[in-house]
């Protein structure tokens, strides 16, 4: 049979020199974080790329309109012209550019929806709580994330110091009000106090961290609470090295703010209970999400006691990575 130009360009892209996978994002901690964790499971070797499209193609993106090859500068525009064998992009913008390269041979892979016809693309992956489907849409629950035994094992030895600590050592992680999180003075008051007194009462420890989102008066309150509480406390790079893996690994049990479905969703991925704070000031798709994880029982929401219960890993990065390599050949000759 004859082969298709889509096929003669997508061969022509497999022998090019360099990574067979580039990786697309706009910067963001998230997207990237998704993007490299399909790609490392995926098993190759990618090159990272962050992008941020000029005006006017940022206003458009990723509809493709006149003059789209040069939305990225000339830099990306010239390395189109030996595109990798896979694309992957995560955020709308990044949707552009797997876009582009799909049109000149790559296969390529959206993570997120990006809010036109899935088409365009080989595969989307999208979480669940999107809403969105379709024959080349592969669903999640949450989100894609490197959190595994071997990642926690390596967040233990990169932090010995954390298990010496004494238990039940509590993970805290304490985000901040979004276009979906309505967070008030209330919500974070109640957070630290039952953290706090149960820290207290039991003659554990707590391994706190906050993220971009959360008010500075957050930070320095849960210093002022949690002072004589064995533990750490980060909120910057003048606290030390991010020891986010160590108190993933080192925990007895997390306590996570409803915000985020990234830090959620690797809280999930541990082996121990998971307790959500805010979920009732959560909107939208996170809501959906926050909910299903709650029903699913994995997580509990924020009570006064923190009791243990027994858990599984919610763990869907390994999947979806084995289903892309099954619908796009990836690893076996595709002729």
């Amino acid at each position: 049979m004859q082969r298709t130009r889509t096929d003669q360009r997508r061969t022509a892209a497999a022998t090019s020199r360099g990574p067979a996978t580039w990786t697309l994002t706009d910067g963001h901690a998230g997207n990237v974080r998704q993007a490299q964790a399909l790609a490392a499971a995926l098993g190759e070797p990618f090159r990272a790329w962050t992008l941020a499209p000029r005006t006017p193609w940022r206003w458009f993106a990723p509809r493709a309109v006149p003059g789209s090859s040069n939305a990225f500068g000339p830099t990306f525009e010239r390395a189109m012209r030996t595109p990798p064998s896979l694309a992957i992009g995560c955020g709308r913008q990044s949707a552009l550019a797997t876009r582009l390269l799909r049109s000149r041979g790559a296969r390529a892979v959206q993570i997120l929806d990006p809010r036109i016809d899935t088409r365009h693309w080989d595969l989307v992956i999208a979480p669940e709580h999107d809403g969105l489907r379709g024959d080349n849409v592969v669903t999640l629950v949450g989100s894609l994330h490197p959190v595994d035994d071997l990642w926690l094992a390596a967040g233990r030895h990169a932090f010995p110091e954390l298990g010496a600590l004494p238990g039940p050592r509590t993970a805290l992680l304490i985000g901040g009000a979004s276009a979906h999180a309505r967070f008030d003075g209330d919500t974070y008051e109640t957070l630290l106090e039952r953290v706090e007194r149960i820290a207290r009462e039991e003659g554990g420890s707590v391994l706190a961290t906050t993220s971009r989102r959360t008010p500075a008066h957050v930070g320095s309150s849960l210093r002022d609470r949690l002072r004589g509480v064995p533990g750490l406390i980060w909120t910057d790079g003048a606290d030390g090295p991010n020891p986010y893996a160590g108190l993933l690994a080192w925990a007895d049990r997390i306590v996570c703010t409803a915000d985020s479905v990234n830090m959620l969703s690797e809280a999930c991925a541990t082996w121990v209970p998971v307790f959500v704070a805010g979920h009732e000031q959560i909107e939208g798709r996170p809501r959906r999400f926050v909910e299903s994880v709650l029903q699913s029982s994995r997580v509990r929401a924020l009570d006064e006691t923190l009791e243990p219960f027994a858990v599984k890993p919610l763990r869907e990065t390994a999947r979806v990575a084995a289903e892309v390599a099954t619908r796009l050949s990836i690893g076996r000759d595709a002729k």
